[in-house]
């Protein structure tokens, strides 16, 4: 999980409402200068005092949790923690060229904490950090404009920094930024399903997904015809002849088929669009947020393939007729779909429960 601190320094008349609203939507540290705001935040939240360019080294700190600290003008935060014993220290460090940045490396890469500030918007120094700080301990906090640099922060390099400061300007900023945070898409228990019935349908419209991102071999999306079960559609990284392969894509299903998209929603193929998201799911569950460059619709042949669970649900996914639309089964084997037959096993997925407007929600609702 992704760190949301908040700098109510400049809030003024809105910092009991912002630090309030924070309280209420998780954020996971208050920082200011001024040690008396600290005073009325619970300790349940990470209290940071920020010592700003001329504050002094104050006596004490009281009901503070980090001090972040410029070691040029306060001094080695080694030195900080050893006058401070009860509070963890780190350090500020703004990168403004190839100096400052080496002494952010060395910072994520020792401290137990390091608030960076970039001051050009290219990414390019914060991916030098992470890739430095690969393996330590510590927690990068990178200071952010606005909720939409925090959602570019958090992916960088795919790992990310560990967490961002943001100085809001309305009520309502805490709860989108920890919105923001949510980046960590759920592990699925994906379950072995037995193929009962293929059956030739017809011609119809599928989809091809395409998306921004290479697919691994053992990945692919979730599609179903019901909200209640859904197969694993396996991308386009293996070869078959006649056709290079397209690791970018998974050609899914007919357009009316769900497929799991993030926060817990579903969306049908055909409602995707240039710049929405889905899950890539692996044959272990594990998935990640992958997004769509674009939905291709074509009318092909079709294929209805219904499969059922241990405990009897049935599954159905009607997919082009085509012997390079494949998908997962169990061992991490790849199954044409114009080759399955009953008794072949596939994996699959049974969302517990039904949808609305792509919400789960808890209703009697009856698909078949």
């Amino acid at each position: 999980m992704k760190l949301c601190w908040l700098d109510v320094t400049t809030s003024n008349g809105s910092r009991a409402a912002i630090v309030e609203e924070a309280l209420h939507h998780g954020i996971d540290g208050i920082l200011t200068d001024d040690l008396s705001t600290l005073e009325s935040v619970p300790p349940s939240v990470t209290r940071v005092l920020f010592l700003r360019e001329g504050s002094e080294l104050p006596d004490e700190l009281p009901g503070v949790d980090v001090m972040i600290a410029d070691p040029a003008r306060h001094g080695d935060p080694a030195v900080l923690a050893l006058k401070y014993p009860d509070v963890e220290v780190g350090p500020f460090v703004e990168i403004v060229d190839a100096p400052s940045l080496e002494k952010a490396c060395r910072a994520a890469a020792t401290q137990k904490w390091s608030l960076l500030r970039f001051r050009d918007p290219t990414k390019i120094p914060l991916e030098i950090v992470l890739a430095a700080a690969d393996r330590a301990q510590g927690s990068i906090i990178t200071e952010v404009a606005d909720v939409e640099e925090a959602g570019i922060v958090f992916g960088v390099l795919e790992r990310g920094s560990d967490g961002v400061l943001l100085t809001p300007q309305v009520v309502g900023d805490a709860a989108r930024l920890a919105e923001a945070a949510q980046t960590v898409t759920p592990e699925l228990e994906l379950v072995e399903l037995v193929v009962t019935e293929v059956a030739h349908v017809g011609m119809g419209e599928r989809a091809c997904v395409d998306t921004c991102t290479h697919f691994r071999q053992d990945e692919g999306i979730l599609v179903g015809s019901h909200s209640t079960g859904m197969i694993l559609c396996v991308s386009e990284t293996h070869p078959l002849p006649y056709m290079p392969t397209r690791p970018f894509r998974v050609n899914a299903g007919a357009i009316h088929s769900y497929t799991l998209s993030v926060n817990e929603r579903t969306n049908y193929l055909s409602e995707l669009r240039s710049g929405s998201q889905v899950l890539a799911v692996d044959t272990k569950g594990q998935t990640r947020a992958v997004t769509v460059g674009r939905v291709k619709i074509e009318t092909r042949p079709l294929l209805s393939v219904t499969a059922q669970a241990h405990d009897g649900t049935r599954v159905n996914l009607i997919l082009q007729d085509d012997w390079h639309v494949r998908v997962l089964g169990p061992g991490d084997a790849v199954l044409n779909s114009t080759e399955l037959t009953p008794g072949d096993r596939v994996w699959g997925y049974l969302p517990t429960a039904s949808r609305h407007v792509g919400y789960p929600i808890d209703e009697f609702c009856l698909e078949q």
